[in-house]
């Protein structure tokens, strides 16, 4: 709907240079019209890049040849999510799309990653896509406490929990779960006897309460332990309060990628679109561990309470922890300054 008006906007800014995210391809086709390069700005994992790429080269023994045998999906992921070999021309495909928009950047490709984190699919996607990929992340937006009503409160009562012993849980602004996943989680939570703060978001238009949602008495069994919010909560502020120590997540890239700069070991529970290949690098990192599904990938309350102990309780979490505060420290020194000094040299 915007590229209509985009030509407008082009001629009034005169710009040298558009960068662009993969679901605009239309993008880097009207700048070169204009005669001005266009780069596109790739938002999540380049190992889930690498996948697709190696998907759309190869065809249909595209999943059993992949060369990096981390990085994979399970039956039921396959199922979910379903994929199919993409055609060349499937130009609805999603996939289709984000590569579309990575031809036609020019020369180079930016992603929101580093090499500490995964240098090897950076090389081998710039080895069959022809391209340099420059890494200029991991790019998170810090929080303003200032801005953060609800703060004050999350704050005064992590500030009375031990150090290392809360999870917090959240599965991103798009993924919703549903009554069974979310009852299941809580008695996985309650399982675990482990403290935790909780969000939980409704699909706009859906009329429910959390108290209809959870097990009878889970509000009350848990009172003290647990803190359950409706709707949004500052994320990057709770992940990086002392009493963090690990978190569940369904895998969001961004979401990722605040663990790894706060140094917060990740339980992950991967919902849709790249979830899964994003929690299979985090168990390559060693910086987390992979909440285990049942059939069809139902979620198992057992299953829960056992990822929470693995990363919280004292003698297991020592060297996930360790791994994930070495991997933070490495990306703050590191990552973002290599990136950009790399890309303006580029470019001037």
């Amino acid at each position: 709907m915007a590229s209509s008006k985009f030509p407008s906007i082009i001629e009034t800014l005169k710009p040298n240079l558009i960068i662009y995210d993969g679901f605009q391809p239309w993008v880097a086709t009207m700048a070169s019209s204009y005669s001005i390069h266009a780069i596109m700005f790739y938002v999540s994992s380049t190992s889930g890049l690498a996948y697709i790429y190696h998907q759309f080269l190869h065809g249909s023994s595209s999943l059993t040849s992949f060369p990096f045998s981390s990085i994979y999906l399970h039956d039921h992921e396959i199922k979910k999510l379903g994929i199919q070999p993409i055609k060349p021309r499937d130009e609805k495909a999603f996939a289709y799309i984000i590569l579309e928009s990575f031809e036609q950047s020019h020369n180079i490709v930016l992603l929101n990653t580093c090499r500490e984190t995964e240098g090897k699919y950076i090389d081998y996607v710039s080895t069959i896509g022809k391209k340099e990929l420059i890494p200029i992340g991991p790019l998170i937006r810090e929080a303003m406490i200032d801005e953060e009503e609800d703060w004050g409160t999350i704050q005064s009562w992590l500030d009375k929990k031990d150090q290392l012993s809360c999870v917090y849980v959240s599965f991103g602004s798009e993924s919703f779960l549903s009554k069974q996943e979310i009852e299941e989680i809580a008695k996985g939570l309650e399982l675990s006897k482990v403290n935790f703060i909780w969000t939980i978001k409704f699909p706009k238009g859906v009329n429910k309460t959390i108290e209809e949602m959870v097990p009878q008495g889970f509000l009350e069994s848990t009172k003290g332990k647990g803190m359950v919010i409706e709707g949004w909560a500052p994320q990057s502020l709770i992940l990086n309060h002392s009493s963090i120590g690990g978190f569940i997540t369904h895998c969001g890239w961004n979401s990722i990628l605040e663990s790894m700069s706060f140094g917060i070991p990740i339980i992950a529970m991967p919902m849709n679109h790249d979830h899964p290949l994003n929690s299979r690098l985090v168990e390559e990192l060693g910086i987390g561990v992979e909440i285990l599904r049942g059939e069809n990938g139902k979620i198992m309350k057992e299953e829960v309470a056992k990822g929470i102990r693995k990363v919280i309780e004292e003698k297991p979490r020592k060297q996930i922890h360790l791994k994930a505060m070495q991997l933070s420290e490495k990306i703050k020194l590191k990552a973002i300054d290599e990136g950009v000094k790399k890309l303006l040299k580029l470019l001037y």
